[in-house]
């Protein structure tokens, strides 16, 4: 299954689109809309090993290998949460266990302004989104 995320949608990519918004309601649409572009994840991946701790919505992140690249399927009840793994996996998908280690994802969400307007709940969810993809990618290295 094809998914754009890391190759064709960029972190680069997302931070120039979103500085054309003026409001953060349209910022959200725009993420929302990043979200349903996601490939959808199987149900029978929907486990509770899956599961992300520490988010307020149920995440489920699922790592794989292509080659030397690790790539992601991920899913979320909520769309919001979809959006903020959709952003996520621009800059994670398809990324060796090295670059992903390597990128200065703090400063991606500095640039994209997100974390102030995010609920301290939903940024805690979104660090163990993150924190779970660093583990993986740090086991592999």
């Amino acid at each position: 299954m094809h998914n754009p995320f890391g190759i064709e949608i960029t972190p680069d990519e997302i931070v120039d689109t979103l500085s054309f918004f003026d409001s953060w309601e349209e910022r959200y649409k725009y993420i929302i809309d990043l979200g349903k572009q996601l490939p959808g994840m199987a149900d029978e991946l929907k486990t509770e090993q899956r599961l992300v701790r520490g988010c307020q919505s149920q995440v489920w992140i699922e790592p794989g290998i292509e080659g030397n690249k690790l790539v992601f399927q991920v899913d979320s009840d909520a769309h919001i949460v979809r959006g903020l793994l959709a952003v996520v996996m621009s800059a994670y998908n398809h990324k060796s266990a090295a670059d992903i280690l390597a990128y200065d994802i703090e400063g991606f969400f500095g640039q994209l302004d997100l974390l102030k307007h995010l609920s301290p709940t939903r940024g805690n969810g979104l660090r163990a989104m993150v924190q779970r993809i660093r583990d993986f990618a740090a086991a592999q290295s």
